[in-house]
């Protein structure tokens, strides 16, 4: 059975993701800004003998990515994300800039991710999702088995993606939501970006962005 794990890093209080299996796991979203924090899940993995084998982006909004460079030189992986978040990765160490936080250069992409694929961790699959709105590339990862979906910052706990930054659109992201993350059922745990776990159901019935 897939397990997730998170960390919560940086300035933003981004939440890391470590989605595992057995010996094998996926980094998504390494948020890791500083010494620090890049110990902190290093430790973990070693402690729990974990050896990363992909590193996905969610999105490439400049708190996801921080760790991006580390986790190269550390564990030789280059990032996966969907093509049309190519541009945001790039400009991450420009939006470092402008936040007065700085941001290493990410390396270039292993490869895209595209919808509809499924990312396998120790036999176990994750379904790839297309949810754009808060970002123009922005994907989620989708276990059956497990019953959770790692959103990013698509669903938040009584909240929602904010759809003011560039690439983002308000009604995209609403029919994301409620097109490709409702369905998958009121059962399933919503692993965000920023913030507390939730569920379908509890954002179905309460979120008041979703009414």
């Amino acid at each position: 059975m897939l397990k997730a794990e998170s960390f919560t890093f940086n300035p933003f209080q981004e939440n890391t993701w470590v989605v595992h299996a057995g010996k094998e796991a996926l980094l998504i979203d390494p948020g890791c800004w500083n010494t620090a924090e890049e110990h902190e899940l290093e430790q973990w993995l070693t402690a729990n003998e974990l050896t990363p084998i992909r590193l996905i982006l969610t999105h490439a909004h400049i708190d996801h990515v921080f760790g991006c460079a580390w986790a190269e030189r550390r564990f030789g992986l280059k990032p996966e994300l969907h093509r049309a978040d190519l541009p945001l990765l790039k400009a991450a160490p420009r939006q470092g800039d402008m936040y007065g936080v700085p941001c290493e250069a990410s390396p270039e992409p292993e490869r895209f991710i595209e919808p509809g694929e499924r990312i396998t961790v120790d036999g176990h699959d994750l379904e790839v999702l297309f949810v754009p709105g808060h970002a123009p590339g922005h994907i989620a990862l989708f276990s059956k088995e497990a019953r959770f979906v790692i959103a990013g910052d698509v669903l938040f706990q009584n909240s929602i993606g904010r759809t003011d930054l560039p690439g983002g659109d308000h009604d995209t992201l609403i029919r994301s939501i409620k097109e490709k993350l409702f369905p998958l059922g009121d059962d399933v745990t919503v692993h965000c970006g920023h913030g507390p776990s939730t569920t379908i159901g509890k954002e179905r019935k309460s979120n008041p962005f979703l009414r």
